[in-house]
């Protein structure tokens, strides 16, 4: 089964939420490129997970692993790939891939060329290998060659001035569904670095998913301050990421470690 779908069906769930009138979507993204903590998020209550291979180590392999794990569970599944190369694009729908987080789009340009790219002609330039795709089952889903480029959801990240500055121009290109927003290299692009939180970066953020609604697409932004979450999705954003399994992982064992050095009561592992 493909992520979320059974053999023959391959709707992308994660794209028709984009858009159902439901409450925002809140994610978690992965970084530590194990299928088996994958498999141990899937149900624990987010809409969604991303497999993160900008900053994540993660390859193809990894990836495929990860995908695995999280068929036909709780969350729907995304991908952030490394750059904007077709090749590594290609081979990421090839295995399964619905939904592309692609990083550093600064221009309109850029984002006609990742369209191009998640698209089999003449739509684009996705070359057709479905006799060794994953994601056709291996020419076993009737239809996929017909249905793929209407359920692909393609996912464009601004995170630069750059990139506000061309917003109007990136969302009028027809085949985005999305804008993510990312706040930590924006801050970087104002002069802000590590300040996500700034007043001026707020703001950015908050005028931006106010473009993004306006546009008739679905805005995305990373918030892992709560509070900052909740304002965004108040603000119309359709999906936030609250966090990242690496930052769980790490605080979660730094606070058993002083709880139990500061001789406090925290359990060292319910039902342990």
């Amino acid at each position: 089964m493909l992520e979320g779908d059974s053999v023959s069906d391959i709707h992308n769930r994660f794209k028709a939420s984009l858009h159902d009138g439901a409450a925002p979507g809140i994610g978690l993204f992965l970084g530590l490129c194990s299928p088996y903590s994958a498999d141990l998020l899937a149900d624990a209550g987010f809409d969604w997970l991303l497999i993160d291979a900008e900053h994540g180590p993660n390859d193809v392999r990894t990836v495929l692993a990860q995908l695995q794990a999280l068929a036909g569970r709780g969350a729907e599944v995304l991908v952030r790939t490394v750059d904007h190369d077709p090749a590594r694009i290609k081979q990421l729908l090839d295995i399964g891939v619905k939904s592309l987080l692609v990083p550093m789009v600064d221009s309109a340009e850029q984002a006609r060329a990742l369209v191009r790219a998640t698209r089999y002609p003449p739509a684009g330039m996705r070359g057709v290998g479905s006799a060794l795709a994953r994601a056709s089952r291996w020419n076993g889903v009737p239809g996929y060659l017909q249905q793929a480029n209407e359920q692909i959801c393609l996912i464009v990240q601004a995170e630069s001035l750059a990139a506000l500055a061309a917003l109007d121009d990136i969302l009028a290109v027809d085949g985005v569904d999305a804008v993510f927003l990312g706040p930590s290299d924006l801050a970087a692009s104002m002069g802000l670095l590590g300040q996500p939180g700034h007043a001026e970066v707020k703001a950015a953020v908050l005028d931006s998913i106010a473009r993004i609604t306006r546009s008739g697409k679905a805005a995305g932004v990373f918030a892992t301050q709560l509070d900052a979450a909740r304002e965004f999705c108040r603000a119309g954003a359709r999906f936030v990421a609250v966090g990242t399994d690496t930052l769980l992982l790490r605080h979660a064992a730094e606070g058993l470690a002083r709880a139990f050095r500061d001789g406090g009561d925290q359990a060292a592992g319910a039902g342990y």
